[in-house]
């Protein structure tokens, strides 16, 4: 955890899911495994965004550090291998992230606090997707702590 005192708190809705996006590759196999958190219903507001690739990380990606999970924010920040701990008990989501990332991710706190709003089955298959999104890729780059 990081030494930071100071945190970020938002109330918000659940989004997860599995998602097929290709983005123009020829192959057509490639998929974004996605779990996200969004302040407004829409995905609007205060957003975290936790995606990994479908597949293994090619050479290029080992050569740019994107061989591991990302998180994206409302801002379209980015950071890769970025979580050291996620902790989601009952409906309240704690994720602290490197500090390094921050400036990154066009964030100021290291810990952020998110209760969700959400059906049970949607927090079920929250549970189920982030732990994959964040056991992608390297192993040094993976979190420390995922307990949800």
């Amino acid at each position: 955890m990081s030494a930071n005192p100071r945190s970020t708190t938002v109330r918000g809705w659940l989004r997860c899911a599995l998602l097929d996006l290709p983005f123009g590759c020829p192959c057509g196999a490639c998929a974004i495994i996605e779990a996200g958190v969004a302040e407004g219903e829409g995905g609007s507001g205060f957003v975290m965004l936790f995606m990994c690739d479908g597949k293994e990380p090619d050479d290029q990606e080992v050569s740019l550090g994107m061989d591991t999970h990302c998180l994206v924010t409302a801002s379209q920040g980015t950071a890769y291998g970025c979580v050291r701990a996620a902790v989601l008990s009952g409906n309240v989501l704690r994720v602290s992230l490197e500090p390094s990332a921050l400036p990154a991710l066009g964030l100021e706190d290291t810990e952020v606090e998110a209760v969700l709003e959400a059906r049970a089955e949607d927090i079920a298959r929250f549970r189920e997707v982030l732990p994959r999104v964040l056991a992608y890729g390297r192993e040094d780059a993976r979190p420390d702590r995922v307990e949800v």
